[in-house]
């Protein structure tokens, strides 16, 4: 099968590494170099290197709407499209011109959590299963109709990069499987959709007015951006209290060791490392007693 292929992240390099064994991929396409880090060094996309790697054509347009740009699309006359994790919607000029259409590896079981961040938002919400969904892709976002579906479970720990790394490996197969045998479609229930919202930054500010599993869940998902942050100290390492007992009100400092057990509005939360912008991380306890901290002060 001729294939043009869109993704930009690592996420979607096992999907293209899968195509590439058994399919012609006549070009992929990501989106351009971004400013990244603290010297906003320009950083080439994880599917732009790879594909160089493996000797496959690649562009990187700043417009996929424009005219020149769907021409060469349609030159190549692929058989099918395939857009893993791209970062933009795809205009319906462009997903008419493959014969057999666009095909979607995303990162949930649909119709639950479409949208950009499904796999941070899953962690967030304190799901204990998530999987992929290979979907026929249409004009509206994630709607279209589903050709498979894996699913794995969420370790209690688990953080959001191991989880992407694991569902990125089981869509890569379930859409090697799915081009082989082109199974049938199945409508989504659009009255079960949710939505995942991109991530952002003012997100991972926390307060320990809320129950410690709900600060732990997003510190899980907000890993490794945002991150969460209680005013300018950023909460690096931390896990709920598992020891059973009763604290004092949210936000009180009950002890400080190497690490840190405050209070929440629910359990506690065990801080072990936290980082001062512009310094390492370091113990928490360091750091509560470098800012004058004490067992007791609520925060």
């Amino acid at each position: 099968m001729r294939i043009v292929f869109f993704g930009t992240p690592e996420f979607a390099v096992p999907s293209l590494e899968a195509l590439a064994r058994e399919h012609e991929i006549a070009l992929v396409v990501a989106q351009p170099d971004r400013p990244a880090g603290r010297g906003m060094k320009l950083h080439v996309p994880p599917v732009i290197v790879r594909a160089r790697e493996l000797g496959l054509p690649v562009v990187q347009p700043a417009k996929i709407r424009n005219s020149e740009f769907l021409d060469e699309i349609a030159r190549l006359a692929p058989d099918a499209g395939i857009v893993v994790a791209y970062g933009k919607i795809l205009p319906a000029a462009l997903l008419e011109i493959p014969k057999q259409g666009f095909f979607n590896v995303h990162g949930s079981i649909l119709p639950k959590y479409r949208g950009a961040a499904p796999i941070q938002r899953a962690i967030e919400a304190g799901e204990q299963t998530t999987g992929v969904t290979i979907m026929r892709v249409d004009e509206e976002l994630d709607h279209g109709p589903m050709l498979a579906i894996e699913t794995t479970e969420i370790g209690p720990d688990e953080r959001t990069p191991s989880l992407a790394k694991r569902l990125s490996q089981i869509g890569a197969d379930a859409l090697a499987r799915v081009l082989r045998d082109m199974p049938p479609e199945t409508p989504q229930d659009h009255a079960q959709a949710t939505h995942a919202a991109k991530i952002e930054k003012a997100e991972g500010e926390i307060t320990f007015r809320e129950p410690a599993s709900v600060i732990y869940n997003r510190f899980r998902a907000f890993e490794p951006w945002p991150g969460i942050f209680y005013k300018d100290l950023k909460l690096t390492n931390c896990h709920p209290e598992r020891s059973r007992g009763t604290w004092a009100g949210g936000g009180t400092i009950l002890s400080i060791d190497d690490d840190l057990l405050i209070a929440c509005a629910e359990g506690a939360i065990r801080v072990l490392e936290m980082q001062r912008p512009g310094k390492p991380r370091a113990r928490a306890g360091d750091v509560a007693r470098g800012l004058g901290w004490r067992v007791g002060d609520v925060l």
